[in-house]
């Protein structure tokens, strides 16, 4: 049962800059041009959300922030960005912990495989309930858990009785919540701020992440021996109850409940059925699985690089975390100031731009050129993450986005197909080795894709 329920006025508290226009005001429209019709249904799609405004129609560095005037948006994306704070912290702390705990990259790998495992089995149910629930009591419950859990492991790291298992264990279902939040909170977004304004917004999502690793690593790697492993969790713990509260603030507009309901199962398939109809949408998310099973390992396995390459603490990688936030930052900053322009070239070299400096990386085992590096990487991440995502919604209706976005999600539970050998490889050969066939695989994945896929290369 739907547990949305229509809002009289769903932009209380905004101001006449908020929202451009009357039919901007959270409401339902019907568009009848072109630009609207989906491509795998060939119908008019179903917007919910606020118009084109003047301002959101500016172009270059003028438009970079357009989407940050509505204020439920705001809102939401304050939250997004204290919880991607904590996130960006724990990932930097776990993984140094994990591996001071054990001394084995394979381990390393498989707590922080962890998180993506539960995506496999729970992603499509998260997006079902995404398409069914109100979207807003999905992320707050989904948050509050993680708060809950970032608690637990404080307090047993606190009390000596953390094991690399507890890590696991909470990994694991951290990976659960995030199957039902993340869709929930990503079809979301286009209800707040419309569907001309997406690129915007979910660049401008995405620049927020980016300024997280450009401070939150850094803080958890520098704090790491101040106050303690424990220490932190419990600011990664206040990070969260304030992501709650941002979000509470959100007013979320009434969406269409005209869609006949089916059983949980029946909506699963519609949406599996949706994508495969829809031939852009297929070839973006297995580009999207592709380049992330070759290119993110890298992140779970930094320690052996810090350690054993360069012989470093755990301040040295999240000073390493955050320079690829620089990067990434730069790069999404960019996506959102310059509208749809070639983003499928972009997309496609977003991909080469990472494989190279991966292979940089695997080939250059001195710290400080890895420093430089990082900003080429997250230059690529920031490419490959934002655009891909972007590109998506903007093919799927409403009524099919939390689906499409948990099939999307389903990329991070298949990382385990790219951590587990990274690790295995590690440990067998080198760290550097484990990087080198990865990126390599990743350069080639990109020609092929760039060859084959020509209406991928003249997407706007």
């Amino acid at each position: 049962m739907d547990a949305q329920q229509p809002m009289a006025d769903t932009t209380s508290g905004a101001t006449d800059s908020d929202l451009p226009d009357e039919e901007g005001r959270g409401g339902i429209r019907a568009s009848s041009s072109p630009e609207s019709t989906n491509g795998a249904s060939g119908r008019p799609a179903i917007e919910s959300g606020p118009t084109t405004s003047p301002r959101a129609s500016a172009t270059g560095w003028r438009r970079t922030f357009s989407s940050l005037k509505y204020r439920e948006f705001r809102f939401l994306w304050l939250g997004m960005l204290l919880l991607m704070t904590a996130m960006q912290m724990q990932m930097v702390v776990r993984s140094y912990l994990t591996y001071e705990i054990t001394s084995s990259p394979f381990l390393l790998g498989l707590v922080n495989a962890g998180f993506a495992i539960p995506m496999l089995s729970l992603a499509l149910f998260g997006g079902a309930i995404a398409d069914r629930m109100e979207r807003k009591l999905i992320i707050q419950i989904g948050q509050l858990a993680a708060v809950v859990l970032s608690l637990i492991i404080g307090i047993s790291i606190a009390t000596d009785t953390v094991t690399w298992m507890h890590l696991l264990g909470v990994s694991m279902a951290q990976g659960a919540l995030f199957s039902f939040l993340v869709p929930a909170r990503q079809a979301l977004i286009p209800q707040l701020v419309g569907k001309d304004n997406l690129t915007n917004a979910m660049s401008l999502d995405a620049a927020a992440m980016s300024a997280t690793m450009l401070v939150a690593p850094a803080i958890g790697g520098g704090l790491y021996n101040v106050i303690g492993p424990d220490g932190v969790y419990y600011l990664i713990t206040g990070c969260g109850v304030l992501a709650i509260l941002f979000t509470s603030a959100v007013k979320t507009p009434a969406r269409d409940k005209s869609r006949a309901r089916t059983a949980m199962l029946g909506d699963i398939k519609s949406g599996l059925m949706y994508v495969v109809r829809s031939r852009m949408v297929l070839v973006l998310i297995i580009l999207g699985l592709l380049t992330t099973l070759l290119a993110q390992p890298f992140r779970f396995i930094m320690p052996v690089f810090v350690v054993d390459v360069y012989g470093k603490g755990p301040e040295s990688m999240g000073l390493l975390v955050t320079i690829t936030g620089v990067g990434a930052l730069i790069g999404s900053l960019w996506i959102a100031s310059i509208g749809k322009w070639h983003r499928g070239l972009l997309l496609l070299g977003s991909g080469l731009v990472s494989g190279v400096a991966l292979l940089l990386v695997a080939s250059i085992p001195v710290y400080l050129a890895a420093a430089g590096i990082m900003i080429l990487l997250g230059l690529g991440d920031a490419g490959r993450q934002t655009l891909n995502q972007v590109m998506i919604m903007e093919e799927v209706d409403d009524e099919y986005r939390g689906r499409v976005m948990s099939i999307f999600m389903m990329i991070w539970g298949m990382m385990p197909l790219g951590v587990l050998p990274a690790g295995l490889l590690a440990e067998a050969v080198s760290g550097q080795f484990a990087v080198g066939v990865m990126a390599t695989l990743l350069i080639l994945v990109t020609f092929v894709l760039w060859a084959t896929q020509k209406q991928l290369r003249n997407h706007m």
